[in-house]
């Protein structure tokens, strides 16, 4: 078969949750995995996980090729795989896909909340982070400070931070005063880059919460901790990126 998609069937097998490759191969000795109706005979036989019919003790297997898990990170939560003292955005999936090596997407940080994107496909991940690519983030923020058109200005300039100038970035005004509330759309990611941005402006970030990520936005639904995979629309507006 000439087919692109054609992989063992030891590794399929893995990544759809039924234990490492060492279970697996016992499986298959067992005579528990079929292919289209026949008993597998070999760790190592390739397949189609698309075409084939894959059945493991009579029940077909349901393989996808990548996750895509948003979810509404909460305050407190790290945005990485692992942490010895933290709870991770990992640890909220409460070992759901633990066989899958899911990663957030960027970063979100420890004390801010929202929209935070996990997958295991790293093309996707690579283009979404890509500087070149400049895809949008937009926050909720309230500082404390009183915003204005100079504000609003400032960031469409480009503000310089110590270590490097911030692209032109979109700073909507819903409310100004001794505590100030606004939408802001930045196209990169850096460490604290929102809070680093507002305290050139003499502000203090009191709140931040991402909304969106490119064409992604966050599911308001989704209660702080709640995560649901992404629809087959959503994966497609983040693969046009």
């Amino acid at each position: 078969m000439k087919n692109q998609k054609l992989a063992r069937i030891d590794k399929i097998l893995a990544a759809s949750g039924y234990g490492s490759r060492k279970d697996v191969k016992k499986l298959i000795k067992a005579g528990e995995v079929l292919i289209n109706g026949k008993v597998a005979g070999d760790a190592g036989d390739l397949v189609d996980p698309q075409a084939d019919e894959i059945t493991v003790s009579g029940e077909p297997v349901l393989f996808e090729e990548n996750i895509y898990i948003m979810m509404n990170k909460p305050y407190d939560v790290v945005s990485s795989t692992r942490d010895e003292y933290e709870t991770t955005v990992i640890d909220l999936l409460e070992g759901e896909y633990f066989h899958r090596k899911l990663f957030p997407v960027g970063r979100l940080d420890k004390d801010a909340e929202g929209l935070i994107f996990l997958t295991d496909d790293g093309k996707l991940a690579h283009r979404l982070l890509s500087p070149k690519h400049h895809v949008a983030k937009t926050y909720y923020v309230k500082v404390r400070g009183a915003l204005d058109e100079e504000d609003v200005k400032a960031f469409a300039d480009g503000i310089e931070l110590e270590d490097f100038t911030a692209l032109p970035a979109k700073l909507d005004i819903l409310k100004s005063g001794s505590i100030s509330e606004a939408y802001v759309t930045i196209y990169e990611g850096k460490f604290h880059q929102i809070k680093r941005m507002m305290k050139t402006r003499g502000k203090e970030v009191l709140y931040l919460k991402r909304l969106s990520l490119g064409p992604l936005n966050l599911d308001e639904e989704l209660e702080p901790g709640m995560w649901r995979k992404l629809t087959k629309e959503e994966i497609d507006l983040l693969k046009e990126i």
